[in-house]
């Protein structure tokens, strides 16, 4: 009896020096699909059962286990009499086996989020029109649900798409037609449109506005990545006009203040006027080139798309948007 236990404990821990060396030498060649079959003939010690347990055909149980016992150079299972029996190495692999596979089950299992338990930063980049609109409806969600995320609204500064590429900003808001650099993915939440916005009482406030009469006002532009860019005046160029911007800023509050106390005037966000067309005794119309509408839309790098506090910051996002902006476009992706 004494012998034979030690014979049996010097060939577990033979079988146990064998796995490590192997798994520390040829880990790279090993065909890892072969441990489920593996764990199954070991446990049902049966070639038909464990081919049914892994969804494999009974010939292809049987080649894979043709190649375990190559690999291994152990039988790992014998016929006796009627029935199969582990080897001692089979014995001794086989809890190994089972403690690899339940190791790996939570490197592939889907990933549980719980925003109660989240605690990060979440850096996005935006302008004061979007802190106005979204963010305190924003905070308020994310104080409730997820108390230890913090949000951080950042300018956009220079170059926003290479500072997201390299990970410093999570999230940028931007609209739908604003081109996206390679590796980066959107989705549309909101949908809102170029409005006219006066001081009550400017001569623009009332009747007809022509394109002519739009042109020769002073304009108050918002220029929030400093690059001169306006959709407005390729609209005036098509039609062989030009407009005098008098001032400019990176603020659609400041813009919307400069109106309010002079002759200037200033092509915005309908959301955003609305929001300050009473307190500040402002007008706002339709602007006279036709169809404004656009849509509002974040930005995100790919290799981000799957990580579960953005998936679900986005969600969170599209919906404060709903009342900031109105209805989401269909299918938008969030």
């Amino acid at each position: 009896m004494f012998e034979r236990r030690v014979r049996e404990g010097f060939l577990y821990h033979k079988c146990m020096f064998s796995i490590v060396y192997m798994r520390q030498t040829n880990l790279n060649g090993i065909d890892l699909n072969l441990l489920p079959p593996l764990e199954a003939a070991l446990r049902t010690r049966s070639v038909s059962e464990a081919a049914v347990e892994v969804g494999l055909s009974q010939p292809a149980m049987s080649r894979a286990l043709a190649r375990l016992r190559h690999l291994l150079d152990d039988p790992l299972l014998v016929r006796v009499g009627r029935y199969m029996v582990r080897t001692p190495r089979g014995d001794a692999l086989y809890p190994l086996v089972v403690q690899a596979l339940e190791g790996m089950r939570p490197v592939f299992a889907p990933q549980s989020f719980n925003p109660a338990a989240a605690e990060r930063r979440v850096v996005i980049a935006g302008s004061d029109l979007h802190a106005i609109l979204l963010l305190p409806a924003l905070a308020r969600r994310v104080a409730r649900e997820a108390p230890g995320i913090t949000l951080v609204l950042e300018g956009y500064g220079r170059d926003p798409a290479r500072r997201m590429l390299e990970g410093a900003v999570d999230v940028i808001f931007a609209t739908s037609a604003t081109p996206l650099p390679p590796g980066a993915m959107s989705a549309v939440i909101g949908a809102d449109r170029l409005v006219l916005v006066t001081r009550r009482g400017h001569a623009l406030a009332n009747g007809l506005v022509t394109m002519e009469a739009y042109a020769s006002a002073g304009h108050v532009t918002v220029s929030i990545l400093g690059d001169g860019a306006s959709e407005v005046d390729a609209r005036l160029a098509a039609c062989g006009l030009s407009r005098l911007v008098a001032a400019t800023t990176p603020h659609f509050m400041a813009a919307l203040s400069i109106v309010a106390k002079t002759d200037l005037v200033t092509t915005i966000s309908e959301a955003f006027a609305a929001r300050f067309a009473e307190p500040l005794s402002l007008t706002v119309r339709p602007a006279p080139f036709g169809e404004a509408a656009f849509e509002l839309s974040l930005v995100w790098a790919a290799f981000k798309d799957v990580d579960p506090v953005l998936s679900w910051l986005r969600t969170v996002i599209r919906d404060v948007a709903r009342e900031g902006f109105g209805e989401l476009a269909q299918g938008s992706g969030v």
